[in-house]
């Protein structure tokens, strides 16, 4: 296991874009990979993957939108800072003033990046032996689905036009805000949308219980809740996709892994979450044969399924408080994944759909957010919401129910390709 992870550090070390990506998806959680006399070392490997933002001058990056906009800069914004404020996975993000005095965030790819992704993922294909060999899962079906939404991603303007779709979806919420983008600004590789001044995630954490605890619920509530209230959801539960804002609403950005999905699949992801709750064990197996989840009828039980369950997702299904801690959330985590442990290595070998690969890693690093906020709620009382239909029992709860009476999604499109 030291070899392989090993090499799966070699392997993500040669790569220039998903590189980043994978290193922040890994930093949310706590990640017990390898026995405590190896851990320092794997550690200062995985962290040249979390801190591998590329050094590009305000020059290239300058050269980047004026190529996309056909015009210098000083002709769209009226002030430009060269100092990025923050770094997304593929870029760089600027703060800048438009002519009619609006404050703006501006992203911005890394010249070349987009062909260095589109490399990574070839690698990827090539190498998947290698990660399967430390994480199962990751079947072709799952690298195709993989390379869908990456490649996806690299799409500033349709990233645009998703986060326009969810601004207005989310308008006038009272506790979620999502920033409007400004399309007719965005590009390919620029996008321009609105700026929010807020607290970050490290503050955050620094923040009362109480304060800690009601941005633990609403965050929750967006990157799971969505996705049973309106069959869509952001992939990218990140620290860094999440601020307080002053009014005391939590403004989460970033929505270039963006997701809908079928409201059948989402059903049925709902009724495997009830059977689990509900210790209908037999059931629960038969959902997931069915579904196509459970390949090998005989060698899965009905127990070891269930348990597999409960392993990821009991911190939402059972009825009492909890408090979510960092070795919890990553402990799910690799009882789920990790091969060396040998609880429910039948499960570890099924394939579960594509289709399911966002819904469920979007999962487990909203429960990796909330373990590094050390958040506590009865996380079961709020779920009954989009798991039973029933009425809300917090405070978050009960506003956002009534923001839902007076602002009624629209119905969902009949197709719409993954952003």
């Amino acid at each position: 296991m030291i070899r392989t992870t090993e090499q799966v550090v070699m392997v993500l070390g040669t790569m220039k874009g998903v590189a980043m990506k994978l290193g922040q998806m890994m930093s949310v959680l706590d990640l017990d990979l390898v026995p405590d006399d190896h851990r320092e070392r794997f550690q200062q490997r995985l962290a040249v993957l979390r801190n591998a933002a590329p050094t590009v001058s305000f020059e290239s990056m300058r050269a980047v939108i004026e190529q996309d906009f056909g015009c210098p800069l000083t002709e769209v914004f009226a002030e430009f800072d060269p100092e990025p404020i923050a770094a997304a996975s593929i870029g760089q993000v600027y703060r800048a003033t438009l002519p009619d005095g609006r404050a703006v965030a501006v992203k911005v790819q890394y010249p070349g990046v987009d062909a260095a992704v589109r490399a990574d993922l070839k690698n990827l294909t090539m190498f998947r032996r290698v990660l399967a060999s430390a994480m199962p899962w990751i079947t072709p079906a799952v690298l195709d689905e993989l390379k869908l939404n990456m490649e996806a991603e690299l799409d500033y303007q349709a990233e645009a036009a998703t986060q326009t779709e969810i601004a207005h979806l989310y308008r006038e919420h009272p506790f979620i805000v999502v920033p409007n983008a400004v399309p007719e600004l965005s590009t390919t590789r620029v996008l321009v949308s609105e700026f929010v001044e807020g607290t970050g995630f490290e503050e955050i954490r620094h923040l009362p219980d109480a304060q800690r605890n009601r941005i633990g619920e609403i965050i929750y509530r967006f990157y799971v809740g969505s996705l049973f209230t309106f069959n869509e959801f952001c992939g990218d539960p990140h620290p860094g996709n999440v601020l307080l804002a002053r009014d005391g609403r939590v403004a989460f950005l970033d929505f270039g892994l963006f997701n809908r999905m079928d409201p059948k699949l989402v059903h049925f992801e709902t009724l495997c979450l009830r059977a689990a709750a509900e210790d209908r064990a037999e059931d629960l197996r038969q959902l997931m044969i069915e579904r196509g989840v459970i390949d090998s009828p005989e060698e899965i039980g009905a127990e070891e399924c269930l348990e597999y369950v409960l392993a990821a997702s009991e911190w939402c299904l059972v009825d009492e408080e909890l408090t979510i801690t960092p070795e919890l959330a990553s402990g799910a985590f690799l009882l789920a994944v990790d091969p060396r442990a040998s609880e429910f290595t039948g499960m570890k070998q099924q394939n579960l759909p594509p289709e399911h690969l966002f819904s469920r890693r979007a999962d487990f690093l909203t429960f990796g957010m909330l373990g590094q906020l050390e958040c506590t709620a009865n996380w079961h009382l709020v779920a009954r919401e989009w798991l039973y239909d029933e009425p809300p029992v917090t405070e978050l709860g009960l506003a956002h129910h009534e923001w839902l009476r007076t602002h009624p999604p629209k119905p969902a499109k009949k197709t719409r390709s993954r952003k």
